[in-house]
């Protein structure tokens, strides 16, 4: 049962990053205050490389606002963890600033680390993609570590996160400031949450994710470097073929989308050797000989909730 005369509500801090979006970021905020969770929450709103807005602010201690300008490392890394140090919260969430939350999601996965004793908690996600939408919803099984370093499941969203606060000081850590252009921090940091131990799942659609707004969908070059830095980072890719093969096809995909034709062919076809059946190689090869655009295989990869 949540919360008692002995043992109140766990505060819950949320983490919104944001840089120059403001109308996207009053629609996560309003989602964020409408939580039906009865306890306190308060939304940290990071303002990263752009002027913060104090009209934002809000002091009612059950659902407040605080605004704060990134102080650490430029970028999604050190704006995430500016919000976390400044807050105090039991419990840390995060929202993207173009997402949205539905009514129960904080009520629900409250109750699900309660439950299950675990350190962290995600939930499922609906991508919106022009007139499309997908459910993705994860499995306790989907977000152990060694799935999730072959698969990178995409269900484990950062805007479904919530985690405590003494397991995201202690032994997850704070986001990796040092990854090249903070492309694939959430995906580094879910990775060494799993790795702390098990993650709680709500199997619920909870976070509704808009695709196509991303500050890094085109931003190959910083995309290629980003896979090579996570590959040396976490040595469980090399250890799985079929998991070094999908980080190595998206980086021949990058190059082919730099234009690097025989470098993403070299790629490609080291990724070949490595599982043949890792359909990016094959996607990598068709954007290097113009058979097909980049942002066409973007486009039609997000129409169906996906990315590459």
């Amino acid at each position: 049962m949540l919360g008692s005369e002995s043992s109140p509500l766990p505060a819950v801090d949320v983490v919104v990053a944001t840089h120059q979006r403001p109308d996207l970021l009053r629609v996560a905020l309003a989602s964020i205050l409408a939580q039906t969770y009865p306890g306190p929450v308060c939304c940290i709103v990071v303002f990263d490389r752009s002027e913060p807005d104090h009209t934002l602010e809000r002091d009612d201690p059950d659902r407040r606002v605080r605004v704060v300008t990134n102080t650490r490392t430029p970028g999604l890394a050190g704006a995430r963890n500016t919000g976390i140090l400044v807050g105090s919260g039991e419990l840390v969430a995060f929202c993207d600033d173009d997402d949205e939350w539905l009514p129960e999601k904080l009520s629900r996965q409250v109750e699900a680390l309660e439950r299950s004793g675990a350190d962290t908690v995600v939930s499922g996600i609906t991508v919106l993609y022009a007139d499309r939408s997908a459910s993705r919803i994860p499995t306790a099984q989907s977000v152990r570590f060694e799935e999730l370093v072959r698969h990178r499941v995409m269900e484990a969203h950062p805007s479904s996160v919530l985690v405590r606060r003494s397991a995201l000081l202690g032994d997850i850590g704070l986001v990796d400031e040092e990854i090249p252009g903070s492309y694939g921090e959430d995906y580094d940091w879910i990775l060494r949450a799993a790795q702390a131990g098990d993650l709680a799942v709500v199997e619920e659609a909870l976070v509704k994710v808009r695709w196509g707004q991303s500050l890094f969908s085109q931003r190959w070059q910083m995309i290629h470097d980003a896979l090579g830095y996570l590959v040396e980072k976490h040595p469980a890719f090399r250890r799985d073929p079929r998991a070094l093969a999908r980080i190595t096809g998206q980086q021949a995909f990058a190059l082919a989308a730099l234009g690097r034709r025989r470098e993403a062919a070299r790629a490609a076809a080291r990724t070949i050797r490595s599982s043949p059946r890792e359909r990016r190689a094959y996607l990598a090869l068709a954007v290097a000989s113009g058979a097909v655009s980049a942002p066409r295989v973007l486009d039609l990869a997000h129409r169906h909730g996906r990315g590459i």
